[in-house]
C-alpha cells in the first residue's frame, strides 16, 4: 500500500520490539510518511527478522524488558528530534509504550489503567465491575491456594498464566490431581518467550463449552470501529492451541450484533481508548462471554486475513491511531476475495519430522497464497502444547465460509509428516 501523505506527514514513529504482527507497523509508518526508530534487544528470541530491517530507519539495540532503560533511551531521542507516536510492537510491550507515551506527552493509552489489558486477573475484575459477563475465576499464586481456587471455580476449569501469550500454559482440567499437575508444569518450566519468564501467577476460570471468535477493530478520536471477526480453530483439548483462522465468521445476525456490541463495551470497560484491540470471545449458547483482550493487533497473520477479506488495513490504521492522523485519511484498498483463511501446522510429535508430503502440491492451488515451513527437517520440535509447536503454515483464500473451512480440512489432511 502507498500514499500520498509522506510529504504531508513527516516525522517519526518509535516501535518497541516489533514481533508478530507488530512488524507491519514499520511498513505502514513509511507508507504514511514516518520515519522508522525501533527500539529491540535484537538477540536471543529477541531478534529482528533480516526481512525487517529494511524498513527500518534507525535501531536501537537494548534490553526492552528493563523499562527504565527503554524509557531512558525514548526520551533521548525525543530530546534529539521528536515523535509522533509510539507503538508497543508486541503485547508485552503495551504498557511500556503506554507509559513512554504519556511521558513524551503523545498519544496513547492512559498509564494509570494500562495494566488491565495485559493481567488477566485485572481484566476479568474491571470487565465484571462493568456488568459484563465473565468466567468464574480466582486467582492462585501459589500451589497451596489451588484447591481453594478450584472449590470457588469448580471443574472442568481452564488454568492459564495471568500474565503470558501463546496459549503457553493453557490447559482444561478435570480434577484437583490434574490442576496440581498442570501448576507444577507451569512453575517448572525454565524456558523463556521475549527473554520473559513465568512467575507462578495463574487465573483458575470456568471452562466455556462454545465456539471461539476474535473480534478485530480499533479506537480512534473516542469511536470504536468493528473491522472483521474471526473464527478461531483450536487444536484438541486439554489445550488451546490455535491451529486456524478464518475471516469473516459465519454468525447469525443477532449474534453478530451481540458479539460487536459486548466486544465495544469491554474496549470501554478496559479503557482502551486509541489504537488497535484483538478481543477474544467464546459463545457458549450464542452469548459473548470475554476470554482476553488485546490492545494491539491479533497475532497469527490475522491483520493480513483482514486486509484480504475486508480490504481494511489493520496496520495503517493503528499508526495513524497513535500519532493523531485522522484515519479517514487513510486509504482503504480492495478486498480480494470474500473470505481468507490460515492453517498451522503441528509435527507428528515432539521428535520433529524427517520429510513433509504434500506440500508441493497444495502450493499449486489457485486458492492458495503461502504455504511455508518454519521449521526445516531434523529440528528438534515441543509438543504441540501452544504456539511453539507450530512448525509451518497455509494461507488462503476463498469466495464462501463453507470453502474455507472445507479447504482448512483438505490441507490438514492432504499435508503429512514423518
Amino acid at each position: 500500500m502507498t500514499t500520498d501523505l509522506r510529504d504531508a506527514r513527516a516525522g517519526r514513529v518509535l516501535v518497541v520490539e516489533p514481533m508478530s504482527s507488530g512488524t507491519a507497523l514499520l511498513g505502514a509508518a513509511h507508507d504514511l510518511g514516518l520515519e522508522t526508530v525501533v527500539l529491540s534487544h535484537d538477540r536471543d528470541d529477541r531478534r529482528l527478522p533480516d526481512r525487517l530491517r529494511k524498513d527500518i530507519d534507525t535501531l536501537v539495540v537494548l534490553d526492552t524488558n528493563d523499562e527504565p532503560a527503554l524509557l531512558e533511551a525514548a526520551v533521548r531521542l525525543h530530546r534529539q528530534r521528536g515523535f509522533a507516536g509510539v507503538l508497543p510492537g508486541f503485547e508485552f510491550y503495551v504498557p511500556a509504550a503506554a507509559r513512554v507515551a504519556a511521558r513524551l506527552g503523545l498519544p496513547g493509552l492512559a498509564a494509570a489503567s494500562v495494566e488491565e489489558v495485559r493481567d488477566k486477573e485485572l481484566m476479568r475484575r474491571h470487565v465484571a465491575s462493568a456488568g459484563l459477563r465473565t468466567p468464574r475465576f480466582a486467582a492462585v499464586a501459589a500451589a497451596a491456594e489451588l484447591p481453594a481456587a478450584a472449590a470457588e471455580v469448580g471443574f472442568p476449569c481452564v488454568l492459564k498464566p495471568t500474565d503470558s501469550a501463546g496459549s503457553i500454559h493453557v490447559s482444561r482440567v478435570e480434577s484437583l490431581d490434574q490442576l496440581k499437575n498442570a501448576y507444577q508444569r507451569l512453575t517448572h518450566d525454565q524456558r523463556l518467550d521475549l527473554g520473559r519468564g513465568l512467575d507462578g501467577r495463574v487465573l483458575l476460570e470456568e471452562y466455556l463449552d462454545g465456539p471461539e471468535v476474535s473480534v478485530e477493530g480499533y479506537v480512534a478520536a473516542g469511536r470504536v470501529t468493528v473491522v472483521a471477526v474471526t473464527r478461531k480453530l483450536l487444536g484438541p483439548e486439554p489445550y488451546f492451541v490455535e491451529l486456524g483462522h478464518v475471516v469473516q465468521a459465519e454468525l447469525e445476525p443477532a449474534v453478530r450484533r451481540a458479539v460487536e456490541a459486548y466486544a465495544a463495551a469491554v474496549v470501554a470497560a478496559l479503557h482502551v481508548t486509541v489504537g488497535p484491540f484483538h478481543c477474544e470471545l467464546r459463545l457458549p449458547g450464542g452469548e459473548p462471554v470475554l476470554i482476553e483482550l488485546g490492545a494491539r493487533m491479533g497475532g497469527d497473520r490475522i491483520p493480513d486475513l483482514v486486509g484480504i477479506a475486508t480490504g481494511v488495513p489493520l496496520a495503517h490504521l493503528a499508526v495513524a491511531a497513535h500519532t493523531g492522523l485522522d484515519p479517514q485519511e487513510v486509504p482503504l484498498g480492495s478486498p480480494r476475495a470474500k473470505y481468507a483463511g490460515i492453517h498451522f501446522f503441528t509435527a507428528p510429535g515432539p521428535g520433529g519430522y524427517r520429510a513433509v508430503h504434500g506440500l508441493e502440491r497444495l502450493r499449486a492451488r489457485p486458492e492458495v497464497l503461502e504455504a511455508e515451513l518454519h521449521l526445516p527437517p531434523g529440528r528438534a520440535v515441543p509438543a504441540a502444547h501452544d504456539f511453539r509447536g507450530r512448525i509451518g503454515h497455509v494461507l488462503y483464500a476463498t469466495d464462501s465460509y463453507a470453502d474455507a473451512l472445507e479447504l482448512r480440512r483438505t490441507i490438514d489432511l492432504g499435508v503429512t509428516f514423518d
